[in-house]
């Protein structure tokens, strides 16, 4: 009985999953499963990307914006910081400082303060740095992700047949992007 057209002699609609004389324990073939999980892998590595991206591009808004106030910061501070320098220094001089000494030890006094204020700058620019966040979303999907996988792949479901004897590993600790190419085509 001949095909045409993607039509059975029967007059019923041929499927993708039609391949011939069914019988009540078909399941999926190899090749289809096979085709599943790499377009689920690959599926959950865009996803991942696009997470990436959303984290990274907040994180370089935060660093544009830390940069951003620190060259603000620096700018404001040198004027200022001339300003106040010759102020300091002529007001210990007219207060008369103790232990006497001239001028030039006022300016020093007062170089000596400035230096304890640009500290307290470079503390409070540190301290914006460190609210990065490193991408910790996607570490932590990636990881469970992955770990994921390797539960699957140890029970025999998915890639049962590979080359590695199922495990999916990159380097010593099994994490990484190699760890998800490898996952790919653990199965092929």
């Amino acid at each position: 009985m001949a095909r045409i057209a993607g039509v059975r002699s029967t007059g019923a609609r041929a499927t993708s999953g039609d391949r011939g004389p069914e019988s009540p324990g078909d399941q999926e073939s190899l090749g289809d499963l096979v085709a599943l999980a790499t377009r689920d892998i690959s599926q959950l590595v865009r996803y991942e990307m696009e997470l990436a991206r959303a984290e990274l591009r907040a994180d370089v808004k935060r660093a544009a914006m830390a940069g951003a106030l620190f060259g603000f910061a620096a700018f404001i501070g040198c004027l200022v910081l001339v300003l106040l320098t010759f102020a300091l220094a002529f007001g210990l001089h007219a207060a008369g400082i103790p232990g006497g000494g001239g001028l030039y030890v006022c300016f020093v006094y007062a170089a000596v303060i400035c230096i304890v204020v640009a500290g307290v700058l470079a503390a409070a620019g540190v301290f914006g740095t460190k609210k990065f966040s490193g991408m910790r979303q996607t570490r932590k999907t990636v990881t469970e992700d992955l770990d994921m996988l390797r539960r699957r792949d140890a029970s025999g479901s998915i890639g049962a047949g590979s080359k590695s004897g199922g495990a999916v590993t990159s380097g010593a600790t099994g994490d990484g992007p190699a760890a998800v190419a490898g996952a790919g085509t653990a199965g092929s």
